[in-house]
């Protein structure tokens, strides 16, 4: 640390308020920041800023935007002889440093301990601030643990992980341990007087913590909180399925609700009514929103809490598993200057994630795009987000209404729910806007009928609706367990294939493994049914709303089915076929059974 401990000096002898051409005040660190292009000036004022205090001196640096983090990192690397890694190994990582080490003094000062099998070393962010790397080598009991630069993204994003990783889960709570320790929880638990006490070391805060960690960790999209006659279960939805993860005593049911009901700022003196609300936290650099959901049961309130990760991404159409000829088909329809899109399919199926694909693949600053949601599930740059609230009659039909009036170029509905707003859609539509939307049906055929029995005129229908997309989600195989296997007759036929597939096709099922949760199964794809309403399918519409009638024209111009959909990802090994047939049987028609593969 003593040549950098020397460079600091000579940078921070230098003098202060001189003009550019004084060259004999400027260090050689100055000299080769003003080479790099910071204005002499610049330089001076943050100079004087900091004193003789060097540390932070690149924050400012950085923060008058007169450099860039990674241009200045590689000329800091150089000059004071620290390697410099734009990007940290994480594999194989030992994360013990996280059982005796704050969180928040590595993210305070931007800095993070890299010990692995190979190497070890500590990643700062800020040469200058070397007192806490003195501190940190300390407490690891490592005096020469060497240092690395390298940028503020990657040393958050490498302390949140580490921190992740470490982090214990509800079921390592109690599988911990003995029976005394779990009675003396409990006990502690009955004994918590006033629930809105915060002390982090209260039993109850720690498990719904530990609960919500966990089922982030886990990649869970709901926790269920079910009480029964003997004990209190947990269950996380991952992947579109439901595990067991704790079987508790049923006395922790009433503190454990009435913690989540505090949370969610819902009355904790209310059990005979069921009750809805909101929790917003915030784990490492993640945002996520909760919606909460307390209804009454024979046996105590049933609590479940559907998690949104407000910070990811939003996908492009290229994410959503379609082949390149539906990806260039729905590009084509989405850029269409006036129509309706619906995405049908049942609740937690991917709607609302393609349809912000479709957003975000024309959201341009020319285009006034203005949405109507319950909740909003993605913030989305450019684009106006209206929340949905019936408290005030701040409805579907009622936003709508105003959002017209916004000279709006694309219009997205959450959903339409009733005739009033389909009506509203369709008018839009038919007044020059684009409009996407969503609809509860099966399939993309029994959209239109649905409209028509909402009360909608048949002609309406056909004059506005473009195309209609159906859509389910599949669980992928795990790509570190999967297996190859020769499938059954009995299995291929009920996908309407025979043995002649496998000569030129290799079948994989699930195994499970760490990285799996043993599930077999990590991630979902989308399969789905894209129907254009042309004029032939506008003439039957016309004549009759029969689901099955639509759908066979449909099929006889080349509209591929949800199954078949399936098929294709079974064939490329990305899913199973038990996983086609699970998602799919309740919609086999004879028309899906021949299959030319």
């Amino acid at each position: 640390m003593s040549k950098i401990h020397t460079a600091l000096k000579e940078s921070a002898g230098s003098a202060r308020g001189s003009s550019a051409s004084d060259e004999s005040v400027f260090s050689s660190l100055d000299k080769k920041l003003i080479a790099a292009g910071v204005a002499p000036d610049i330089l001076a004022e943050v100079r004087s800023l900091k004193g003789n205090n060097s540390a932070g001196f690149f924050d400012q640096l950085i923060r008058k935007k007169s450099i860039g983090e990674i241009h200045l990192l590689k000329i800091m690397a150089e000059h004071f002889g620290i390697p410099f890694w734009p990007e940290l190994p994480m594999e194989s990582i030992n994360i013990d440093f996280t059982q005796n080490i704050s969180i928040q003094y590595l993210k305070k000062h931007k800095i993070v301990p890299l010990i692995t099998s190979g190497d070890a070393v500590i990643a700062i962010n800020d040469p200058a601030n070397f007192q806490p790397v003195d501190d940190l080598r300390r407490l690891l009991q490592s005096p020469d643990l060497p240092v690395i630069l390298s940028s503020q993204d990657a040393i958050m994003a490498a302390i949140n992980m580490a921190y992740d990783m470490s982090r214990a889960s509800a079921k390592d709570y109690f599988e911990e341990m003995n029976e005394s320790a779990t009675d003396d929880l409990i006990s502690k638990i009955d004994e918590t007087a006033d629930l809105l006490d915060e002390t982090s070391d209260a039993p109850i805060i720690k498990l719904v913590n530990l609960l919500v960690s966990g089922a982030i960790k886990d990649r869970a999209s709901d926790i269920h909180v079910e009480p029964y006659s003997g004990n209190l279960k947990i269950r996380y939805r991952i992947d579109g399925i439901l595990y067991d993860i704790l079987n508790l005593p049923r006395r922790i049911q009433s503190p454990l609700v009435s913690r989540i009901k505090i949370m969610a700022k819902l009355n904790i003196a209310e059990k005979r009514l069921p009750q809805d609300g909101r929790i917003e936290i915030k784990i490492a650099d993640r945002l996520v929103d909760i919606r909460v959901s307390v209804i009454p049961t024979a046996f105590g309130e049933r609590v479940v809490l559907r998690l949104l990760d407000k910070t990811a991404n939003i996908l492009k159409l290229a994410d959503l598993g379609m082949h390149d000829e539906r990806i260039k088909l729905l590009n084509r329809l989405i850029k269409s200057p006036y129509g309706i899109i619906l995405v049908t399919g049942p609740t937690g199926s991917g709607k609302t994630t393609t349809l912000y694909a479709a957003l975000s693949t024309i959201n341009r600053p020319e285009i006034n795009i203005i949405t109507i949601e319950d909740p909003i599930e993605y913030q989305m740059d450019g684009v106006g987000q209206i929340q949905v609230n019936p408290k005030i009659d701040l409805t579907f039909a009622a936003g709508l209404r105003s959002i017209v009036r916004q000279d709006p170029d694309v219009i997205l509905i959450g959903e339409i729910r009733d005739r009033e707003t389909a009506e509203i859609a369709i008018q839009s539509s038919l007044t020059g806007h684009l409009v996407f939307s969503t609809l509860h049906t099966n399939d993309a055929s029994s959209a239109v009928t649905r409209l028509i029995d909402m009360g909608i005129e048949p002609f309406l229908v056909t004059s506005s609706i473009i195309a209609i997309i159906a859509q389910r989600l599949l669980r992928v195989l795990c790509p570190h367990c999967k297996e190859v296997y020769l499938p059954d007759e009995e299995s291929l036929s009920n996908l309407g294939l025979d043995q002649s597939v496998l000569r030129n096709n290799t079948f994989y099922r699930k195994k499970g493994c760490n990285m799996c949760m043993q599930t077999g199964f990590r991630g979902r794809t989308a399969i789905f049914e894209i129907m254009i309403v042309d004029d032939e399918i506008k003439k039957l519409v016309l004549k009759t709303s029969d689901a099955n009638q639509i759908n066979e024209l449909a099929l006889k111009q080349g509209m591929i089915t949800l199954q078949k959909d399936g098929i294709d990802k079974v064939l490329t090994g990305i899913t199973t076929t038990e996983e086609v047939l699970r998602v799919t049987r309740s919609l086999n028609r004879k028309d899906d059974i021949a299959l030319d593969v």
